[in-house]
């Protein structure tokens, strides 16, 4: 059941990741279960299962058990909002929603796992990567700076901007390790070590080239990851 597994795993990425404001998370978090946005995701979650398995009546209790207990994990994750770092409830967040996700279907489906997946669902892997390289990545990075306070730094900058180079460079390094052409991610980093020189040697400040440097490597390690997995599940 390789298939319904990757169309659960695009609808909650999607889901949690690209149909989910920011507006929507601050009101979760102020709200609870009084937020209508909480129950508009929950909802968003539900209509995504059931579109990608094109409304199969047999997977109605998988949808609902996986539904139900994305609302109780996001209820908890609102509730412990001041006793843990932001950090460690997204990770366990997103750890807890993927662990019930296969348990769901492990249960429920004599699923083969050695054999996991099939050439003619190569289509799900590429949109999965893209869904990872953009939103997911983007997300885990402001996660794991998030310790550091940019309003320290001097300088302005273009709104988002950060966050669109970061994907246009996962992106470009996912393409590259996908052709194998390793030695355009050599070029990669030095012309954005160019272009990068230039504003840190002004500010003079170390604490910002030492944030560049990790949201860099973090950046890039991200995608080389996706990349390697992509093409070792598609090699299966």
């Amino acid at each position: 059941m390789t298939t319904i597994l990757l169309q659960f795993l695009l609808a909650h990425f999607l889901g949690d990741f690209v149909l989910q404001a920011n507006k929507w998370v601050k009101d979760k978090e102020e709200k609870g279960l009084k937020s209508i946005y909480l129950w508009l995701h929950i909802g968003i979650h539900f209509l995504l299962m059931f579109v990608f398995t094109a409304f199969k009546i047999k997977l109605i209790p998988v949808i609902v058990a996986i539904g139900f207990s994305h609302l109780i994990i996001d209820v908890i994750k609102i509730k412990l909002k001041h006793r843990l770092p932001a950090s460690y409830l997204f990770f366990g967040d997103q750890l807890l929603h993927l662990l019930i996700l296969v348990g769901a279907l492990g249960i429920y489906f004599d699923i083969n796992w050695i054999s996991f997946l099939n050439p003619s669902e190569q289509w799900m892997i590429w949109i999965l990567a893209f869904i990872m390289l953009t939103s997911v990545s983007a997300v885990i990075l402001k996660v794991a700076l998030s310790k550091w306070d940019l309003k320290t730094f001097d300088g302005e900058a273009l709104e988002k901007a950060g966050l669109y180079i970061g994907i246009l460079e996962r992106l470009f390094i996912f393409g590259f390790v996908v052709m194998e052409y390793w030695a355009g991610i050599g070029f990669l980093i030095a012309a954005k070590s160019i272009f990068r020189f230039s504003d840190l040697s002004r500010s003079k400040d170390r604490k910002l080239t030492e944030y560049v440097l990790i949201g860099t490597l973090l950046s890039y390690g991200l995608a080389i990851v996706i990349a390697l997995g992509a093409l070792w599940v598609l090699r299966q």
